[in-house]
């Protein structure tokens, strides 16, 4: 019997162990911190070592390595085995070779992932009973493992760092939604980090298709050698395979739908609509359920959230953008008076993209860890230490017509587990301030 080292036992590391356990692999599961989970998982045959990694684990030998997305290759204890040339995989590779019939179209990219994976699941989904899975929540090990010989499509949200740990994984249609600086606080360069986005079309063939986006001169540059169908995407213009004008979205001579329809603001997200529309088109799905789901979609929580209007000032949730091109994004979809909250964990990003909406900006309250790195973005700026107090400086500001609008450009890390809970604290302090308010 083979032997896996599977690195990381959060809730993929956890699925892949078990998956594999089931395909005849011995499995030893390895983690720095406690396993709450590691009786259930002995029980079941896993070998677990829980709060660090002990050296005797380098002296095995193994068929392969599952490792956690999140940690990075240069942990010591990862190093070692890339250094041995050790074969490392991420979940994704694992649940491709065992559900042989999951159909995939798969998103990458660094902004609009979460919008165009979503808003395909929900038109796979309308057509007939489809799965989601990846980087957008569910490992797609979970799946695998409970669907394992059923015949499903999947829109796969997936990170470069999910990309960086496949072989033969091959999706049917695939996107790279756009490219700007993010994670070198992972990566060793950002030529690096734009390479591994690329590895997403790598195992395609003439059969798959690609849709290119041409209005990303970073996508032009490292889209290239593509083995598959590529459909060339532009908001900017009408020579290219998927398309729009004043009224509708084209996929070549194909109407697509009708953007008033879009309930979702921002050039971009029609730009996310498009590319999700297309790819479900490709897979299948009529345009009947693709229009139908246009109308119906009303955005992806966190994601330039509407949260509620207080003395006619409106409340916006966009704890998502966690790096300075999506915080662009946020702030194109609005014209003036915002009050923006931003800041969390450096990671070693340029701001300087934001301070062509230094106009948009009324105030912008920055607080965490890069607080005082808005300075000199922005010509009204004030520094605080948390969320809460920058929360509580907006409402005091804030005048009817304002938006108060918390778009981090940075990850949540320095005082929030994730992005999600970071949202949620926001959005339970906007309908705290509102139930105050009412009292008044």
């Amino acid at each position: 019997m083979e032997t896996v080292l599977v690195i990381g036992a959060a809730r993929s590391g956890i699925a892949v162990s078990k998956l594999l356990l089931k395909n005849g692999y011995h499995v030893v599961l390895t983690d720095s911190n406690t396993i709450k989970e590691k009786t259930e998982l002995e029980s079941m045959g896993i070998e677990v070592f829980d709060g660090g990694h002990p050296d005797s684990l380098k002296e095995k030998k193994y068929a392969f390595i599952v490792k956690n997305p999140g940690i990075p290759y240069r942990v010591p204890f990862v190093h070692y085995f890339v250094e041995q040339n050790a074969k490392i995989y991420t979940e994704i590779e694992v649940a491709y070779r065992y559900a042989k019939n999951f159909n995939y179209a798969a998103v990458t990219g660094t902004d609009g992932k979460t919008t165009v994976t979503t808003l395909l699941y929900e038109m796979l989904n309308r057509q007939k009973k489809s799965l989601v899975a990846g980087n957008i929540g569910t490992p797609l090990c979970e799946l695998a493992l409970e669907y394992t010989d059923e015949d499903y499509n999947v829109a796969l949200e997936l990170s470069n760092f999910q990309l960086l740990g496949i072989e033969t994984f091959r999706p049917h249609v695939s996107t790279v939604t756009n490219l700007a600086p993010d994670h070198l606080d992972y990566m060793d360069s950002l030529e690096a980090y734009y390479e591994s986005k690329m590895r997403i079309y790598e195992n395609t063939n003439a059969d798959d298709y690609f849709i290119r986006n041409v209005d990303d001169e970073n996508v032009v540059k490292y889209a290239q050698n593509i083995p598959c169908h590529v459909i060339d995407f532009s908001l900017k213009r009408k020579d290219v395979d998927l398309y729009k004008d004043d009224k509708y979205a084209y996929y070549k001579n194909t109407q697509l739908f009708t953007l008033s329809d879009l309930k979702i603001v921002g050039e971009f997200n029609c730009g996310n609509a498009m590319m999700a529309s297309c790819m479900a088109y490709l897979m299948g799905v009529s345009l009947f359920n693709i229009q139908e789901v246009i109308r119906e979609f009303s955005g992806v929580e966190h994601r330039i959230e509407y949260v509620d209007t207080i003395d006619n000032v409106r409340f916006y949730n966009d704890s998502k953008a966690t790096n300075t091109h999506a915080a662009c994004a946020g702030l194109s979809a609005f014209e003036k008076n915002v009050i923006l909250l931003c800041g969390g964990k450096d990671k070693h990003i340029s701001f300087d993209d934001l301070k062509q909406y230094d106009g948009v900006v009324k105030k912008c309250i920055s607080f965490g860890q890069t607080k005082d790195k808005f300075k000199d973005i922005f010509t009204s700026q004030m520094s605080v230490e948390t969320m809460k107090d920058a929360f509580e400086k907006a409402v005091l500001l804030a005048k009817p017509g304002d938006i108060v609008l918390l778009c981090p450009a940075c990850s949540s890390f320095d005082q929030f587990k994730n992005y999600e809970i970071r949202g949620e604290i926001f959005k339970q302090m906007v309908h705290e301030y509102a139930a105050k308010r009412n009292e008044e």
